[in-house]
């Protein structure tokens, strides 16, 4: 079966964002107050949205700006 291609061309930086902070997807799910269930989707890039206070509250917490967070890779969504 082949893999579904996404819907958007934004991609997550999440995974180098906790990396560079040497933070857990489990700190930091705590630290925001969302599942790891929802952040781990976000970080694999399979999230179809993300509510501003969430991205808020992550960038509040890795002390970061949204375009650290998300990137426009034009070309990548489905046909």
């Amino acid at each position: 079966m082949a893999a579904e291609s996404p819907e958007h061309a934004i991609e997550v930086h999440l995974d180098r964002l906790l990396e560079e902070r040497g933070m857990t997807l489990v700190e930091l799910a705590d630290k925001v107050g969302i599942t790891n269930v929802n952040l781990s989707i976000l970080k694999n890039n399979r999230a179809k949205a993300i509510r501003f206070t969430t991205l808020s509250r992550i960038c509040e917490v890795l002390d970061c700006q949204p375009g650290d967070l998300l990137s426009f890779t034009p070309g990548s969504t489905a046909s």
